[in-house]
């Protein structure tokens, strides 16, 4: 090999990784700044208070976030319980029935365009189809915005991983007669059951910090209520309006508030790493 080639390889490898190097540090350190940051306004703002009160009037001192946490919690959950069978069930359709169906074809289509588009426009969706129709905002209302967004993301995520399962254990499966549906539910879906839960937690951490569809939907309460058919408080609502007001203590709840989502996001991801280390067999 000519000396003077391998020599422009060689330099071209090395500037290549030291600019990988470079990127990899700087989104390390951008990364740091922000959790850095988060972790020391935010746990400065936990107390029991924050649990257990409700949000403060302008101006006034104390409360805490008790009323936002339960909202966030009640319309997250509902969403997720929605979201997780249908995008489940419908990324099995697509890996292991309906492949190169029509119906298969426009499934993917559009869930390519809700995974493309911003979260405002689903939540003036639901405006438009039910906010505007009932004539007050609502929990449920919220509730079935966060799912739009959460259910293609399950189904995405469901469809890839059944389709890393190898096509080997299907056909063992099938050589020991056990039908299609048996097939799909004991052997495929149990092989792949590490990614599909990573997917529905990735969906549950996108929804949990989502502020525009619910500033459409459930819009905010300062009042503690369990009554989803009426507006709801929020987090995300929450730390939008109280970061950006003049009141200290307002600022304060925000950058609690910013925290609790951050660390249950991160509680999630740990605990599904733990429980679900099952890889798919190669």
């Amino acid at each position: 090999m000519d000396k003077n080639l391998y020599r422009r390889r060689l330099l071209t490898n090395r500037i290549g990784i030291a600019l990988s190097m470079m990127a990899m540090v700087l989104g390390l350190f951008v990364l740091l700044w922000i959790l850095f940051v988060l972790f020391k306004n935010g746990f400065q703002a936990l107390d029991w208070n924050l649990f257990f009160k409700s949000t403060p009037a302008p101006g006034s001192e104390g409360g805490g976030l008790a009323n936002a946490i339960v909202g966030s919690l009640m319309m997250v959950g509902f969403a997720t319980l929605v979201s997780t069978p249908i995008g489940i069930l419908a990324g099995i359709y697509l890996a292991e029935f309906g492949d190169t169906s029509k119906t298969a074809e426009i499934t993917r289509f559009m869930t390519d365009i809700m995974l493309s588009a911003p979260s405002i426009v689903l939540g003036l969706f639901v405006y438009a189809i039910l906010v505007a129709q009932v004539k007050h905002f609502s929990g449920w209302a919220g509730t079935l915005a966060l799912a739009l967004i959460a259910i293609p993301v399950v189904l995405r995520t469901t469809e890839n991983m059944l389709r890393l399962v190898p096509g080997s254990l299907r056909e063992a499966a099938f050589a020991l007669g056990a039908p299609r549906w048996k097939v799909t539910t004991q052997v495929t879906l149990r092989a792949a059951k590490s990614g599909v839960v990573t997917g529905v937690l990735l969906a549950l951490a996108r929804i949990s910090g989502e502020t525009a569809p619910l500033l459409f939907t459930a819009l905010n309460n300062q009042f503690f209520t369990l009554n989803m058919n009426g507006p709801m408080s929020n987090l995300p609502v929450v730390i939008f309006q109280f970061a950006m007001s003049p009141y200290d203590n307002w600022v304060r709840l925000a950058w609690g508030g910013a925290l609790l989502i951050t660390l249950t996001v991160l509680v999630l991801n740990i605990l599904a790493r733990v429980f679900f280390r099952e890889k798919v067999s190669a």
